[in-house]
Parts: C-alpha cells; sequence; structure tokens
C-alpha cells in the first residue's frame, strides 16, 4: 500500500510538472492510478480530483502574464469551458465500464498524436486557414468536453486553436488555457465527487503532489529546455498507450 502511495506522489508530481510546462500530466496519474488496482472510469476521475488545483496553482504562477484576447470575452470562453466539462464528464459517468476500458487505448493514441504534432500542425494551419471568435468558442466548447470526458493533451488542443486564431504569445496562451482547464476541470470534478466516482485516499496524495508540481513546473518553466521537456513527455505518452493496447 505505502509503495502504491509513493508511485502516485511521484506521478501526480511529475503531472503537475508536465501540465505547467506543456501539458499531458494524465499520462502519469492515469496509468499509475490504473496500475495499482484503480478501475479505470474512477482512475479517470480520481485524476481529474487530484489534477484540477494544480491548473489553479500554475494559473496563479502565470499570472502576470494574463493578457486581453480582442475578439473573445474572456466571460464567453469560460462559459464555454464550463458548459463543455460538465457535458464531457456526464458523457464519462454514462459511459459502462467495458466500454471505457475498450476506448481508452484509442483516447490515449488520439491524445498521443495531438501532443506530438499539433504545435507543430497548428503554425502551418494558420497560414492557410484563420477562425474567428465563434469558431473559438464552439472549438473551446468541443475541446471543454473532451477534457471532461478523459483531458489527455486537453492543453494542447487548447493551444492549436488559440493558435488558429491568430495568437501567438506563448505565456499568454499558457496562463489562458492553465486557468480555463481549471475551470473545465472543476465542474467535472462535482460531478464526479457527487457520483461517488472518487477514491479519496489516492486522490488527495496526488492532490497535493499535483499541486507542488504544477506551482515548481509553473515557476521554473522559463529555465526548462521546451524542446527536451516535450521529447521526454511525448516518449511517455507513446509508452502509456502501446501498454494499454496491449492489455486491452
Amino acid at each position: 500500500m505505502i509503495s502504491s502511495l509513493l508511485l502516485l506522489m511521484a506521478a501526480a508530481f511529475g503531472a503537475g510538472i508536465m501540465n505547467a510546462v506543456a501539458g499531458g500530466g494524465s499520462f502519469l496519474t492515469f496509468p499509475a492510478l490504473v496500475f495499482t488496482g484503480v478501475p479505470s472510469i474512477v482512475a479517470n476521475a480520481s485524476s481529474t480530483v487530484a489534477l484540477f488545483p494544480g491548473s489553479f496553482a500554475s494559473a496563479w504562477a502565470y499570472r502576470d502574464d494574463f493578457t486581453r484576447f480582442e475578439g473573445v470575452p474572456f466571460p464567453a470562453l469560460l462559459a464555454a469551458s464550463l458548459a463543455g466539462g460538465l457535458s464531457g464528464a456526464l458523457l464519462l459517468l454514462f459511459t459502462p465500464q467495458k466500454a471505457f476500458d475498450a476506448v481508452i487505448p484509442w483516447l490515449l493514441a488520439v491524445a498521443t498524436l495531438a501532443f506530438a504534432f499539433g504545435p507543430q500542425l497548428a503554425p502551418r494551419l494558420r497560414r492557410i486557414y484563420r477562425i474567428g471568435p465563434k469558431t473559438v468558442l464552439a472549438g473551446q466548447f468541443l475541446v471543454a468536453i473532451y477534457g471532461g470526458y478523459f483531458g489527455g493533451a486537453v492543453g494542447i488542443l487548447q493551444l492549436a486553436l488559440y493558435s488558429l486564431f491568430g495568437l501567438t504569445e506563448i505565456r499568454s496562451m499558457n496562463a489562458l488555457k492553465t486557468l480555463l482547464t481549471g475551470c473545465m476541470n472543476a465542474v467535472a470534478v462535482v460531478c464526479f465527487v457527487i457520483a461517488a466516482k472518487v477514491w479519496w485516499l489516492q486522490t488527495a496524495v496526488m492532490l497535493v503532489a499535483a499541486v507542488a508540481g504544477g506551482y515548481f513546473g509553473a515557476r521554473y518553466a522559463r529555465k526548462m529546455n521546451p524542446r527536451l521537456v516535450r521529447i521526454i513527455i511525448v516518449a511517455i505518452c507513446v509508452a502509456m498507450t502501446v501498454i494499454f493496447f496491449l492489455r486491452a
């Protein structure tokens, strides 16, 4: 039991750092929970509960980087994130366990591809295609549904969306991304808690570690080599995806 809790603490601390720097933290926490015997839907819900305060810790660390995005009101983005997060959480709760187990490897594969190639594809797409404020809001709602349901690489999807809108200041984009991710996860957390889909001992241990990792990652992100960080995270994503396909 102690070894399992230590594994969960290490995974959550690393996930907090990953989410603050580039995203993909659930690729550590979700498999760690499953590998320690937590059912997959409960693991997904518990991972979301454990990681969402870390998003707010990162957002607080990024507080000096927030800027107003012209043409897209923040209240509208917040509403889209909350509505989408709620929809995704409810979708997860009504998904049968066996069906979710079957779809997990494919969700991980999609998230891995988005994380690995999203940053490279978004600038190229921006040269030939630009989206307006209404499309941004619709896209944020769809991304938030995915975030409430599973959430792997949801930060990367948001950055790609903002990039297609024409935003280029990465610190401001990261600040907005971390805050909205926390908001969409917060409403999902309420659903998971009400539905009693959270294993609280494991979640509490991971939550504390994730907050520490999120704040540490946001504070020291500027000192990290972003290319090296991305390579490490992509390697983790690929490994977890392969493992879950083999388990299936």
